[in-house]
Protein backbone atom coordinates (compact mmCIF):
# COMPACT_ATOMS: atom_id res chain seq x y z
CA UNK A 1 0.00 0.00 0.00
CA UNK A 2 1.10 3.21 -0.91
CA UNK A 3 0.64 6.18 1.68
CA UNK A 4 -0.71 9.12 -0.58
CA UNK A 5 -0.28 12.84 -0.51
CA UNK A 6 1.89 15.11 -2.13
CA UNK A 7 3.64 16.44 1.50
CA UNK A 8 4.72 13.18 2.64
CA UNK A 9 6.81 13.42 6.14
CA UNK A 10 5.69 16.53 6.56
CA UNK A 11 3.72 15.65 10.03
CA UNK A 12 7.39 14.96 11.78
CA UNK A 13 8.66 18.00 10.39
CA UNK A 14 5.66 19.66 11.98
CA UNK A 15 5.50 17.99 15.02
CA UNK A 16 9.43 18.94 15.28
CA UNK A 17 8.71 22.74 15.00
CA UNK A 18 6.86 22.88 17.57
CA UNK A 19 9.88 22.68 19.28
CA UNK A 20 12.43 25.02 17.88
CA UNK A 21 12.91 28.23 19.58
CA UNK A 22 14.78 31.01 17.97
CA UNK A 23 18.57 32.39 19.49
CA UNK A 24 18.43 35.61 17.68
CA UNK A 25 18.96 38.03 20.07
CA UNK A 26 20.21 35.43 22.52
CA UNK A 27 22.65 35.22 19.86
CA UNK A 28 23.96 39.00 20.61
CA UNK A 29 23.72 38.81 24.11
CA UNK A 30 25.58 35.81 24.44
CA UNK A 31 28.20 36.61 21.75
CA UNK A 32 31.13 37.75 24.37
CA UNK A 33 30.62 34.72 25.63
CA UNK A 34 31.04 32.12 22.95
CA UNK A 35 35.24 31.19 23.87
CA UNK A 36 33.68 30.61 27.55
CA UNK A 37 31.05 27.97 25.59
CA UNK A 38 34.31 26.64 23.56
CA UNK A 39 36.08 26.42 26.98
CA UNK A 40 33.67 24.63 28.64
CA UNK A 41 33.10 21.89 25.51
CA UNK A 42 37.07 21.69 25.96
CA UNK A 43 37.07 20.68 29.67
CA UNK A 44 34.32 18.26 28.96
CA UNK A 45 36.25 16.58 26.12
CA UNK A 46 37.99 14.11 28.26
CA UNK A 47 38.91 11.45 26.02
CA UNK A 48 38.88 12.05 21.85
CA UNK A 49 39.36 15.43 20.33
CA UNK A 50 37.18 17.70 18.41
CA UNK A 51 38.99 20.18 16.24
CA UNK A 52 36.21 23.17 15.24
CA UNK A 53 36.81 25.58 12.59
CA UNK A 54 35.46 29.04 13.72
CA UNK A 55 33.33 31.95 12.02
CA UNK A 56 36.41 33.85 12.42
CA UNK A 57 38.36 32.01 10.89
CA UNK A 58 39.97 30.26 13.32
CA UNK A 59 40.61 26.75 14.03
CA UNK A 60 40.85 25.67 17.88
CA UNK A 61 41.36 22.06 19.30
CA UNK A 62 38.98 20.98 21.54
CA UNK A 63 40.07 17.92 24.35
CA UNK A 64 42.69 15.48 23.01
CA UNK A 65 43.76 14.55 26.57
CA UNK A 66 43.08 10.67 25.78
CA UNK A 67 42.38 8.69 22.79
CA UNK A 68 38.98 8.62 21.64
CA UNK A 69 37.02 9.82 18.71
CA UNK A 70 38.64 12.69 16.35
CA UNK A 71 36.04 14.45 15.04
CA UNK A 72 35.67 17.72 13.10
CA UNK A 73 33.08 21.07 12.96
CA UNK A 74 33.21 23.25 10.42
CA UNK A 75 31.21 26.32 12.39
CA UNK A 76 29.91 28.99 10.13
CA UNK A 77 27.53 31.05 12.27
CA UNK A 78 28.15 31.35 16.62
CA UNK A 79 24.23 30.59 16.53
CA UNK A 80 25.29 27.20 16.54
CA UNK A 81 26.62 27.37 19.77
CA UNK A 82 23.95 29.63 20.99
CA UNK A 83 20.75 26.69 20.13
CA UNK A 84 23.70 23.81 21.60
CA UNK A 85 24.23 25.36 24.64
CA UNK A 86 20.21 26.20 25.33
CA UNK A 87 18.08 23.63 23.13
CA UNK A 88 20.58 20.91 23.21
CA UNK A 89 20.47 18.19 20.48
CA UNK A 90 17.58 19.89 19.87
CA UNK A 91 19.12 23.43 18.78
CA UNK A 92 22.37 21.10 17.54
CA UNK A 93 19.96 19.53 14.16
CA UNK A 94 18.37 22.89 13.58
CA UNK A 95 21.67 25.20 13.35
CA UNK A 96 22.56 22.12 10.95
CA UNK A 97 19.23 22.43 9.12
CA UNK A 98 20.06 26.16 8.85
CA UNK A 99 23.83 25.61 7.70
CA UNK A 100 25.11 27.04 11.08
CA UNK A 101 27.63 24.04 11.13
CA UNK A 102 28.57 21.02 8.70
CA UNK A 103 31.77 18.23 9.13
CA UNK A 104 33.37 16.03 7.00
CA UNK A 105 31.85 13.16 9.66
CA UNK A 106 28.68 13.98 11.25
CA UNK A 107 28.74 10.40 13.22
CA UNK A 108 32.26 10.85 14.47
CA UNK A 109 30.67 14.40 16.39
CA UNK A 110 27.80 12.76 17.52
CA UNK A 111 29.50 9.56 18.74
CA UNK A 112 32.45 12.17 20.57
CA UNK A 113 29.62 14.15 22.09
CA UNK A 114 28.06 11.42 23.94
CA UNK A 115 31.27 9.00 24.56
CA UNK A 116 31.84 12.29 26.92
CA UNK A 117 28.19 12.81 28.08
CA UNK A 118 28.73 12.44 31.79
CA UNK A 119 32.07 14.78 32.02
CA UNK A 120 29.83 17.18 28.94
CA UNK A 121 27.34 17.46 31.57
CA UNK A 122 24.77 19.92 30.82
CA UNK A 123 27.14 21.76 28.75
CA UNK A 124 24.73 20.48 25.51
CA UNK A 125 21.50 19.67 26.86
CA UNK A 126 18.64 22.06 27.18
CA UNK A 127 18.24 24.29 29.96
CA UNK A 128 15.83 26.85 31.42
CA UNK A 129 12.69 27.67 29.78
CA UNK A 130 14.14 26.05 26.57
CA UNK A 131 13.74 23.05 28.68
CA UNK A 132 10.76 23.06 29.85
CA UNK A 133 9.71 23.99 26.73
CA UNK A 134 10.63 21.06 25.14
CA UNK A 135 9.66 18.89 28.08
CA UNK A 136 6.22 20.14 28.11
CA UNK A 137 5.58 19.80 24.40
CA UNK A 138 7.17 15.98 24.84
CA UNK A 139 4.49 15.73 27.44
CA UNK A 140 1.92 16.53 25.32
CA UNK A 141 3.23 13.50 22.55
CA UNK A 142 2.53 10.88 25.53
CA UNK A 143 1.37 7.75 24.59
CA UNK A 144 -2.46 7.55 25.69
CA UNK A 145 -4.06 5.01 23.43
CA UNK A 146 -5.18 7.85 21.22
CA UNK A 147 -1.56 9.64 21.47
CA UNK A 148 -0.27 6.12 20.87
CA UNK A 149 -2.22 5.57 17.33
CA UNK A 150 -1.12 9.23 16.36
CA UNK A 151 2.04 8.36 17.13
CA UNK A 152 2.91 5.49 15.01
CA UNK A 153 1.03 6.94 12.50
CA UNK A 154 3.96 9.73 12.32
CA UNK A 155 6.43 7.71 12.02
CA UNK A 156 5.86 3.99 10.43
CA UNK A 157 2.90 5.14 8.37
CA UNK A 158 4.85 7.31 6.31
CA UNK A 159 4.51 4.63 3.39
CA UNK A 160 5.81 0.73 2.82
CA UNK A 161 7.34 2.27 -0.57
CA UNK A 162 9.54 4.71 1.67
CA UNK A 163 10.21 2.13 3.97
CA UNK A 164 11.34 -0.54 1.48
CA UNK A 165 13.21 1.47 -0.41
CA UNK A 166 16.44 1.05 2.29
CA UNK A 167 15.53 -1.11 5.07
CA UNK A 168 16.08 -3.92 2.75
CA UNK A 169 14.86 -7.21 1.72
CA UNK A 170 13.95 -8.29 5.34
CA UNK A 171 11.66 -5.43 5.20
CA UNK A 172 13.33 -5.27 9.63
CA UNK A 173 13.13 -1.77 11.06
CA UNK A 174 15.76 -3.04 14.26
CA UNK A 175 19.54 -4.19 14.73
CA UNK A 176 20.56 -6.67 13.01
CA UNK A 177 22.56 -9.27 14.76
CA UNK A 178 26.01 -10.04 12.97
CA UNK A 179 27.78 -13.75 13.58
CA UNK A 180 30.91 -14.04 11.77
CA UNK A 181 31.86 -17.38 10.56
CA UNK A 182 34.80 -18.14 8.96
CA UNK A 183 32.28 -21.24 6.93
CA UNK A 184 29.79 -19.03 5.44
CA UNK A 185 26.69 -21.25 5.47
CA UNK A 186 24.26 -21.42 2.59
CA UNK A 187 21.91 -18.70 3.70
CA UNK A 188 25.06 -16.22 4.17
CA UNK A 189 25.93 -16.49 0.27
CA UNK A 190 22.13 -15.84 -0.64
CA UNK A 191 21.50 -13.23 1.40
CA UNK A 192 22.86 -9.86 1.56
CA UNK A 193 25.43 -8.75 4.91
CA UNK A 194 22.21 -7.01 6.47
CA UNK A 195 19.24 -9.45 5.39
CA UNK A 196 21.18 -12.44 7.10
CA UNK A 197 22.36 -10.15 9.82
CA UNK A 198 18.21 -9.63 10.22
CA UNK A 199 17.17 -13.18 10.23
CA UNK A 200 20.05 -14.12 12.48
CA UNK A 201 18.26 -11.52 14.79
CA UNK A 202 15.07 -13.32 14.41
CA UNK A 203 16.10 -16.39 14.59
CA UNK A 204 17.75 -16.11 18.13
CA UNK A 205 14.17 -14.32 19.35
CA UNK A 206 12.31 -17.37 18.34
CA UNK A 207 15.41 -19.35 19.97
CA UNK A 208 14.76 -17.46 23.66
CA UNK A 209 10.98 -18.61 23.42
CA UNK A 210 11.66 -22.21 21.91
CA UNK A 211 8.87 -21.04 19.31
CA UNK A 212 9.34 -24.70 17.71
CA UNK A 213 8.24 -26.33 20.99
CA UNK A 214 5.03 -23.89 22.01
CA UNK A 215 1.90 -23.69 20.51
CA UNK A 216 0.76 -19.84 20.85
CA UNK A 217 2.95 -16.90 20.63
CA UNK A 218 1.88 -13.18 20.85
CA UNK A 219 4.41 -10.40 18.89
CA UNK A 220 3.92 -6.96 20.32
CA UNK A 221 4.47 -4.48 17.74
CA UNK A 222 5.15 -6.97 15.01
CA UNK A 223 6.61 -4.15 12.02
CA UNK A 224 6.38 -5.56 8.44
CA UNK A 225 6.12 -9.19 9.94
CA UNK A 226 9.08 -11.00 9.40
CA UNK A 227 9.38 -12.32 13.35
CA UNK A 228 6.37 -13.52 12.69
CA UNK A 229 5.89 -14.98 9.93
CA UNK A 230 9.47 -16.85 10.91
CA UNK A 231 7.51 -18.23 13.94
CA UNK A 232 4.89 -19.55 12.33
CA UNK A 233 6.72 -21.42 10.04
CA UNK A 234 8.25 -23.18 13.31
CA UNK A 235 5.32 -24.44 14.44
CA UNK A 236 3.33 -21.66 16.57
CA UNK A 237 0.06 -19.97 16.21
CA UNK A 238 0.81 -16.60 16.09
CA UNK A 239 -1.28 -13.31 16.68
CA UNK A 240 0.88 -10.34 15.85
CA UNK A 241 -0.45 -6.83 16.65
CA UNK A 242 0.12 -3.57 15.61
CA UNK A 243 -1.38 0.31 15.51
CA UNK A 244 -0.11 0.76 11.98
CA UNK A 245 -2.09 0.84 9.15
CA UNK A 246 0.83 0.57 6.54
CA UNK A 247 2.36 -1.99 8.21
CA UNK A 248 -0.68 -4.48 8.76
CA UNK A 249 -1.52 -3.91 4.95
CA UNK A 250 1.78 -5.26 3.84
CA UNK A 251 1.52 -7.92 6.75
CA UNK A 252 -1.62 -9.03 5.29
CA UNK A 253 -0.96 -9.32 1.80
CA UNK A 254 2.33 -11.65 2.44
CA UNK A 255 2.00 -15.23 1.89
CA UNK A 256 3.37 -18.86 1.81
CA UNK A 257 5.75 -20.36 4.57
CA UNK A 258 4.90 -23.34 6.30
CA UNK A 259 2.95 -23.92 9.32
CA UNK A 260 -0.83 -21.25 9.78
CA UNK A 261 -0.12 -17.88 8.85
CA UNK A 262 -0.13 -15.04 11.47
CA UNK A 263 -3.42 -13.33 12.47
CA UNK A 264 -2.28 -9.93 12.17
CA UNK A 265 -4.43 -7.70 13.76
CA UNK A 266 -4.80 -3.58 14.80
CA UNK A 267 -4.76 -3.74 18.74
CA UNK A 268 -2.98 -1.88 21.73
CA UNK A 269 -1.15 -4.02 24.20
CA UNK A 270 -2.60 -2.81 26.92
CA UNK A 271 -6.07 -4.40 25.26
CA UNK A 272 -4.57 -7.91 24.86
CA UNK A 273 -6.23 -10.15 26.64
CA UNK A 274 -5.34 -14.08 26.32
CA UNK A 275 -2.97 -16.93 27.36
CA UNK A 276 0.25 -17.41 25.62
CA UNK A 277 3.10 -19.80 25.83
CA UNK A 278 5.13 -17.31 24.07
CA UNK A 279 5.45 -13.59 23.76
CA UNK A 280 8.13 -11.70 21.70
CA UNK A 281 8.86 -7.90 21.03
CA UNK A 282 10.97 -6.42 19.42
CA UNK A 283 11.90 -2.44 19.71
CA UNK A 284 8.54 -1.72 20.68
CA UNK A 285 9.12 -0.41 24.33
CA UNK A 286 11.35 2.24 23.28
CA UNK A 287 7.64 4.13 22.09
CA UNK A 288 5.71 3.61 25.08
CA UNK A 289 7.34 6.93 27.26
CA UNK A 290 8.19 5.46 31.28
CA UNK A 291 4.99 6.15 32.65
CA UNK A 292 3.59 3.14 30.85
CA UNK A 293 6.63 1.17 30.98
CA UNK A 294 4.34 -0.85 34.00
CA UNK A 295 1.63 -0.99 31.86
CA UNK A 296 3.38 -3.21 29.33
CA UNK A 297 5.29 -5.63 31.84
CA UNK A 298 1.46 -6.33 33.05
CA UNK A 299 0.43 -6.84 29.37
CA UNK A 300 3.42 -9.43 29.48
CA UNK A 301 2.48 -11.09 33.06
CA UNK A 302 -1.08 -10.95 32.30
CA UNK A 303 -0.99 -13.01 29.25
CA UNK A 304 1.82 -15.46 29.76
CA UNK A 305 1.05 -18.80 30.44
CA UNK A 306 2.93 -19.85 33.46
CA UNK A 307 6.24 -21.15 32.92
CA UNK A 308 5.38 -18.72 29.97
CA UNK A 309 8.58 -17.04 28.46
CA UNK A 310 9.38 -13.57 26.48
CA UNK A 311 11.60 -12.23 24.37
CA UNK A 312 12.60 -8.67 24.35
CA UNK A 313 15.00 -7.00 22.01
CA UNK A 314 15.12 -3.13 23.16
CA UNK A 315 17.43 0.01 23.16
CA UNK A 316 18.74 1.72 26.37
CA UNK A 317 20.36 5.01 27.53
CA UNK A 318 23.49 4.45 29.54
CA UNK A 319 22.67 4.30 33.22
CA UNK A 320 24.65 7.37 33.97
CA UNK A 321 23.13 9.58 31.35
CA UNK A 322 19.74 8.71 32.02
CA UNK A 323 18.39 11.21 34.46
CA UNK A 324 19.38 14.07 32.53
CA UNK A 325 18.32 12.56 29.26
CA UNK A 326 14.70 12.00 30.78
CA UNK A 327 14.81 15.51 31.75
CA UNK A 328 14.05 16.90 29.01
CA UNK A 329 13.51 16.12 25.19
CA UNK A 330 15.69 15.31 22.27
CA UNK A 331 16.44 15.61 18.71
CA UNK A 332 14.95 11.88 18.57
CA UNK A 333 11.71 12.69 20.49
CA UNK A 334 11.18 15.88 18.47
CA UNK A 335 11.32 15.00 15.24
CA UNK A 336 11.28 11.23 14.69
CA UNK A 337 9.54 9.24 17.27
CA UNK A 338 7.09 11.50 19.46
CA UNK A 339 6.69 10.24 22.46
CA UNK A 340 9.36 8.14 22.54
CA UNK A 341 11.89 7.60 25.70
CA UNK A 342 14.64 4.92 25.76
CA UNK A 343 14.79 2.00 28.08
CA UNK A 344 16.29 2.61 31.56
CA UNK A 345 17.68 -1.09 32.18
CA UNK A 346 17.45 -1.16 35.88
CA UNK A 347 14.14 0.48 36.64
CA UNK A 348 12.89 -1.62 33.18
CA UNK A 349 14.09 -5.27 35.03
CA UNK A 350 12.77 -4.12 38.61
CA UNK A 351 9.56 -3.65 37.37
CA UNK A 352 9.85 -7.26 35.60
CA UNK A 353 10.95 -8.67 38.70
CA UNK A 354 8.51 -7.06 40.70
CA UNK A 355 5.50 -8.96 38.35
CA UNK A 356 7.03 -12.34 38.59
CA UNK A 357 9.21 -12.48 35.88
CA UNK A 358 12.89 -13.56 35.54
CA UNK A 359 15.46 -11.54 33.68
CA UNK A 360 17.27 -13.99 32.17
CA UNK A 361 20.53 -14.28 29.50
CA UNK A 362 20.64 -10.74 28.60
CA UNK A 363 23.26 -10.11 25.38
CA UNK A 364 24.22 -6.91 24.93
CA UNK A 365 25.17 -5.72 20.58
CA UNK A 366 25.28 -2.08 20.43
CA UNK A 367 27.87 -1.87 17.75
CA UNK A 368 25.86 -4.21 15.54
CA UNK A 369 23.41 -1.41 15.54
CA UNK A 370 25.90 0.94 14.39
CA UNK A 371 26.60 -0.79 11.64
CA UNK A 372 22.71 -1.51 10.69
CA UNK A 373 22.41 1.96 10.48
CA UNK A 374 25.30 2.64 8.47
CA UNK A 375 23.76 0.05 6.13
CA UNK A 376 20.76 1.73 6.22
CA UNK A 377 21.85 5.35 5.53
CA UNK A 378 23.91 3.56 2.58
CA UNK A 379 20.70 1.87 1.13
CA UNK A 380 19.40 5.56 1.56
CA UNK A 381 21.71 7.39 -0.14
CA UNK A 382 21.72 5.09 -2.80
CA UNK A 383 17.53 5.48 -3.29
CA UNK A 384 18.06 9.46 -3.10
CA UNK A 385 20.72 9.35 -6.00
CA UNK A 386 18.75 6.94 -8.08
CA UNK A 387 15.33 8.46 -7.55
CA UNK A 388 14.36 5.42 -6.10
CA UNK A 389 12.63 7.22 -3.13
CA UNK A 390 8.55 7.66 -3.52
CA UNK A 391 7.56 10.95 -4.64
CA UNK A 392 6.56 13.38 -2.07
CA UNK A 393 9.26 13.80 0.76
CA UNK A 394 11.15 16.83 0.28
CA UNK A 395 14.46 17.69 0.79
CA UNK A 396 14.05 18.60 4.37
CA UNK A 397 12.91 15.47 4.98
CA UNK A 398 15.54 13.52 2.95
CA UNK A 399 18.28 15.81 5.01
CA UNK A 400 16.24 15.05 8.15
CA UNK A 401 16.27 11.40 7.45
CA UNK A 402 20.06 11.06 6.91
CA UNK A 403 20.82 13.51 9.94
CA UNK A 404 18.47 10.92 11.86
CA UNK A 405 20.49 7.75 10.34
CA UNK A 406 23.97 9.74 11.30
CA UNK A 407 22.70 10.85 14.95
CA UNK A 408 21.93 7.41 16.22
CA UNK A 409 24.68 5.66 14.75
CA UNK A 410 26.78 7.89 16.50
CA UNK A 411 25.11 7.15 19.34
CA UNK A 412 25.39 3.32 19.61
CA UNK A 413 29.44 3.85 18.75
CA UNK A 414 30.36 6.44 21.47
CA UNK A 415 28.53 3.80 24.00
CA UNK A 416 25.39 6.42 25.47
CA UNK A 417 22.94 3.90 24.20
CA UNK A 418 22.89 0.24 23.35
CA UNK A 419 20.57 -2.28 22.14
CA UNK A 420 19.86 -6.12 24.07
CA UNK A 421 17.94 -9.05 23.59
CA UNK A 422 16.71 -10.64 26.88
CA UNK A 423 14.39 -13.48 27.90
CA UNK A 424 11.55 -13.42 30.77
CA UNK A 425 10.53 -16.15 32.39
CA UNK A 426 6.85 -16.24 33.86
CA UNK A 427 6.98 -18.71 37.44
CA UNK A 428 5.33 -22.02 36.98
Amino acid sequence: MRAEGLNRGTSLLSAGARFERSPGALARILAPGFHKLLDRIDNGVAKGTLTGRLPDGTTRLLGGRAPGFEAEVDLKDWRALVRLATNGSIGWYQAWAAGEWDSPDPVAVFALFIANGETLGNTGRAKGPFQWAARFTHWLNRNTPAGAQRNIHAHYDLGNDFYAAWLGGSMCYSSALFVGSNEPSMAQQMLSQLDYGQLAKVTAIINRVRAHEVESLLDIGCGWGMLAWVAASAGARVDAISLSDQQLAYCRSKGGGKGTPPRFMKQDYRDVAGQYDAIVSVEMVEALGREYWPAFMDCLARNLKPSGRAAIQYISMREELFDAYAASADFIQAYVFPGGLLIRTSEFRRLAEERGLQWTDQTDFGLDYAETLRMWRANFDRAVAEGRLPAGFDERFVALWRYYLMYCEGGFRGGGIDVHQVTLVKAG
